[in-house]
C-alpha cells in the first residue's frame, strides 16, 4: 500500500468517526511522538545522554527524568500517558503501572498485572458530555436571562437618573417655599411673642397686687391679735408672747430680742407695724390658725400587715358571686358617699393654685397664637417634605454609585436577601450590604462582614464579593466572608462553610454572571487521540 493510499484510508476512517490508532511506544503521547523514531537512537528528553532505541521500555531506567520509560515503573519520576479514548486523557505516575489497581478507563496501565479491567471511558465520557450538554443549557438560559437583567437594568437606571434631575428641580422649589414660609412664620411669631409678654406682665403684675392684699390683710389681723389691751398699740410685752419669733431659736424670746424685732421702739401704732411686720410675718402663727398636730410614730412593732381576705384570694375573678357583686357595689356606693364629704385641709391649698394660675387668653393674643401655630404647622411639614426628597435623592445617588457589573447587570440584587438555612443556622446575604448568621431556633444575629469590594481574579473580578469588618471573634479577627459566583438560572445561596476561623465562604449561583456560549459545538475534549 503506497503512503498515499495509507493517508487516504486514515482520512476516510476519520471522516467516519473511527478511532484509529497511531502507532507508538506504550505510554508516550501524540504530542511527543516525534520524540520516539523507532529507527534512530532515542535522546533523553532532558537532553542528558542519547541510547539505542531498543533501550527505550526495557524495564531499566536510563534516563534521569525517565523519558525512556514512559509504559514501565521501571523510573520513579516517570509519568505514563493513558490515552483514553472517548473519554479525557491524563497522566499517571509510572508507579502505577501494573499496580493490579485500573487507573486509566482505557484499562492500558495493566497490560501485564493479571487484573481484570473493564475499558468504561465511553460510559464516562457519555456522562461527561451529558453533564457539559446540561452545563450548556444553563449557560444558554442564564446568558438569556442576564440580557433581560441588562436591559432592565438600562431602564432603570435612565429612570432614576431622571428622578433624580425631576427631584432636584423640586427640590429647589421646596427649598424656596421653605424659605417663605421660614418668614411668615418668623412675621407671624413676632405679635405673639408681644402679646404673650404683654399678658404675663398683666398677670404678674395682678399676681403682685393680689399677694399685697393679702399681705395687708395678714398684717392687719396680726396687728389686731397682738394689741391685747386694743389700746392700738402693739408692745414689746404683747409681742414677747409669740415665743416662734425668737431670733436665735433657743426657745425664749428675751425683752432686748423683741426690741431688735420692733427698731428699737417700745411700742408701734398700725402705721409703724409695717416695718416690724417685715421682720416677724415669716415665723409669725395667726391664733387664728389651727396649728397642725405632729405626726404621731409607730413603733415598729405595732406595724401589722393589711388583712387579707383568705376567702376570696386564691379565685380569679371570674368565680366572684353575685352576691360579692352586690356587696361590691354596696361598698362602692358607701365611698362614693364618702366622696360627699366635707373638703379637707389640702382644699385651700388647691384654691390657691387655682388663684396662683395664669387666666386665659383674651381673643385678639389667642387668635396670633393660633395663627403663628399655623404658620409654623405649615414651616416644619415644607421642611419635614424637603429632608425627606433630600434622602430619597441621596439613597437613589447612593444606588447609582454602585459597580454593578460592566453593563449593570447585577443591579437587580440591590435591596435583595437570600437566605440559605442550615441545621444549624439561617445564613442571610444581602448583596452590596451584607452577610449575617441567625441561630436557627432562636438567638441574636451575627454580623459576618459588610460589603467591601468585587475580589475576582484579574481576567473577571465580578466572579467573587468580598465582604469584611464583620463582629469580632474572640481573641480572634474581625469576621469576613467570600462570596463566589457561578452560573445559574436562579440566583440563590447554594451552600455555605468556614474553611478558616471567622472566615466564612459562600456560593452563590446567578445568571449575571453566565458567559454567551460557542456557536460551534465542540468536542468537551477538543479532539480524541488516535
Amino acid at each position: 500500500m503506497t503512503c498515499l493510499h495509507l493517508l487516504v484510508t486514515l482520512g476516510f476512517a476519520v471522516s467516519l468517526g473511527t478511532t484509529v490508532e497511531v502507532q507508538r511506544p506504550r505510554g508516550v503521547p501524540l504530542t511527543k511522538k516525534h520524540f520516539y523514531e523507532e529507527n534512530k537512537p532515542f535522546t533523553c528528553l532532558d537532553g542528558s545522554r542519547t541510547i539505542p532505541f531498543d533501550r527505550v521500555n526495557d524495564d531499566y531506567c536510563d534516563c534521569k527524568d525517565g523519558s525512556d520509560e514512559p509504559g514501565t515503573a521501571a523510573c520513579p519520576n516517570g509519568s505514563f500517558h493513558c490515552t483514553n479514548a472517548g473519554y479525557r486523557p491524563m497522566f499517571i505516575p509510572s508507579s502505577r503501572i501494573n499496580d493490579g489497581i485500573c487507573d486509566c478507563c482505557d484499562t492500558t496501565d495493566e497490560y501485564n498485572s493479571g487484573a481484570i479491567c473493564e475499558n468504561t471511558c465511553k460510559e464516562l465520557g457519555r456522562k461527561e458530555r451529558e453533564v457539559l450538554q446540561k452545563m450548556a443549557e444553563i449557560t444558554k438560559e442564564g446568558f438569556l436571562l442576564k440580557q433581560q437583567l441588562i436591559e432592565e437594568a438600562k431602564k432603570g437606571r435612565e429612570e432614576k437618573q431622571g428622578k433624580v434631575t425631576d427631584m432636584q428641580e423640586n427640590k429647589k422649589q421646596l427649598e424656596e417655599k421653605v424659605e417663605a414660609l421660614r418668614t411668615v412664620k418668623e412675621t407671624a411669631e413676632q405679635p405673639e411673642k408681644e402679646a404673650k409678654e404683654r399678658h404675663l406682665k398683666a398677670w404678674e403684675e395682678q399676681k403682685a397686687a393680689i399677694r399685697l392684699e393679702k399681705d395687708k390683710a395678714k398684717m392687719a389681723e396680726a396687728f389686731s391679735e397682738l394689741d391685747d389691751n386694743a389700746d392700738g398699740f402693739v408692745s414689746v410685752s404683747e409681742l414677747q408672747s409669740h415665743v416662734e419669733l425668737d431670733p436665735d431659736a433657743d426657745g425664749t424670746l428675751t425683752e432686748t430680742e423683741v426690741q431688735g424685732l420692733m427698731g428699737g421702739a417700745a411700742q408701734v401704732d398700725t402705721s409703724t407695724f409695717e416695718s416690724v411686720w417685715t421682720n416677724i410675718k415669716d415665723k409669725y402663727h395667726s391664733e387664728s390658725q389651727p396649728e397642725e398636730p405632729a405626726p404621731v410614730e409607730t413603733p415598729p412593732d405595732e406595724v401589722k400587715e393589711p388583712v387579707v381576705d383568705n376567702d376570696s384570694e386564691p379565685y380569679p375573678e371570674d368565680d366572684i358571686s353575685e352576691e360579692d357583686d352586690e356587696e361590691e357595689d354596696d361598698e362602692d356606693d358607701y365611698h362614693e358617699d364618702d366622696d360627699k364629704a366635707p373638703p379637707t385641709v389640702k382644699t385651700p391649698e388647691k384654691s390657691q393654685e387655682d388663684e396662683e394660675a395664669m387666666p386665659p387668653y383674651d381673643p385678639d393674643t389667642q387668635a396670633l397664637i393660633e395663627a403663628a401655630q399655623k404658620a409654623r404647622d405649615d414651616f416644619e411639614d415644607s421642611e419635614k417634605a424637603l429632608r425627606e426628597m433630600d434622602d430619597q435623592i441621596r439613597n437613589i445617588e447612593k444606588e447609582l454609585s454602585f459597580d454593578f457589573g460592566p453593563d449593570a447587570e447585577f443591579t437587580y440584587m440591590y435591596s435583595q436577601c437570600y437566605e440559605l438555612t442550615t441545621s444549624e443556622y439561617v445564613y442571610r446575604l444581602c448583596p452590596f450590604n451584607r452577610v449575617s448568621q441567625k441561630p436557627k431556633y432562636g438567638g441574636s444575629e451575627t454580623n459576618l462582614g459588610t460589603w467591601g469590594s468585587w475580589s475576582g481574579p484579574e481576567n473577571n473580578k465580578y466572579l467573587v464579593m468580598k465582604y469584611e469588618h464583620g463582629t469580632g471573634c474572640w481573641q480572634g479577627p474581625n469576621r469576613s466572608t467570600t462570596v463566589k459566583l457561578t452560573c445559574g438560572k436562579e440566583t440563590v445561596v447554594t451552600s455555605t462553610s468556614e474553611p478558616s476561623r471567622c472566615e466564612y465562604l459562600m456560593e452563590f449561583t446567578t445568571p449575571a454572571v453566565c458567559q454567551e456560549p460557542n456557536n460551534t459545538e465542540r468536542s468537551p475534549h477538543g479532539h480524541e487521540e488516535l
